[in-house]
């Protein structure tokens, strides 16, 4: 398995082990299975037992086609819908452990996600997956395409530690948490601002700590009211710790 080093916008080097290819293929088989199988489902709900095969043939063919792309849609999208509910996986991609990031370690937005299920059809639709695999095996962060257009890379969560471990922070059981906002983050973005933070302030980093601050205020619109960014920081990563251990 290959390490891919991923340098956050505070310039900090995190190393996460690349999803292989051979997880790549396997989770996209799944998913290809679940696909097959809702398929089969409306199949014999629709085309079946509710005769709508003999309705479709009275039908022009843009009609016909219109009834099967709405009743396809869960297929059509199902990569995009999943990939931004569960937080850069797929049914497929969680079963596998691995799941989709941003290049700076962040967690890849709605966006994103888009320009990766667009590109898909040249990856893999059109190209039968040749395309896709070729741009992994050669490219430095093992991206297809879509992920190098999107910004984005595919990582491995099969570590010894899980990302959970390395976000605990010690809490005292009478902790009143301040920001509730701090769910809108995700486990990696909290284990992100906690090896960027601890990195700061070990060098006295304030630079850094100003600008992971700013990152902290825009992706969860927290406002730092007190000033101080190393205890708006610290509290942060507290009162995510509270909130998930509570959930």
């Amino acid at each position: 398995m290959s390490e891919l080093s991923i340098t956050t916008t505070q310039n900090v080097n995190i190393n996460f082990a690349a999803a292989s290819v051979a997880d790549r293929m396997l989770a996209y088989l799944l998913d290809l299975l679940v696909k097959i199988a809702y398929g089969t489902v409306v199949w014999g709900i629709f085309f079946k037992a509710l005769g709508l095969t003999k309705y479709m043939e009275n039908l022009d063919t843009w009609s016909y086609a219109a009834i099967l792309i709405v009743l396809f849609l869960p297929v059509i999208f199902y990569s995009l819908i999943q990939e931004s509910l569960m937080e850069g996986q797929t049914l497929g991609k969680k079963i596998l452990k691995i799941k989709v990031v941003k290049i700076d370690g962040y967690q890849a937005s709605f966006g994103d996600y888009i320009i990766r299920w667009l590109f898909r059809i040249i990856d893999v639709n059109l190209s039968w997956g040749v395309i896709g695999l070729i741009t992994i095996v050669v490219s430095e962060k093992t991206q297809r395409l879509g992920d190098i257009t999107a910004g984005t890379a595919v990582i491995s969560l099969k570590n010894n530690i899980s990302i959970n471990h390395t976000i605990l922070m010690d809490l005292d059981q009478a902790y009143v948490p301040i920001y509730p906002q701090v769910i809108k983050l995700s486990d990696n973005d909290a284990r992100i601002i906690k090896e960027t933070f601890l990195n700061a302030v070990a060098k006295r980093d304030f630079a850094t700590l100003i600008k992971l601050r700013q990152k902290i205020e825009q992706v969860t619109g927290i406002k730092n009211v007190s000033g101080n960014d190393t205890d708006f920081i610290n509290t942060v990563l507290k009162d995510y710790n509270f909130y998930t251990q509570s959930m």
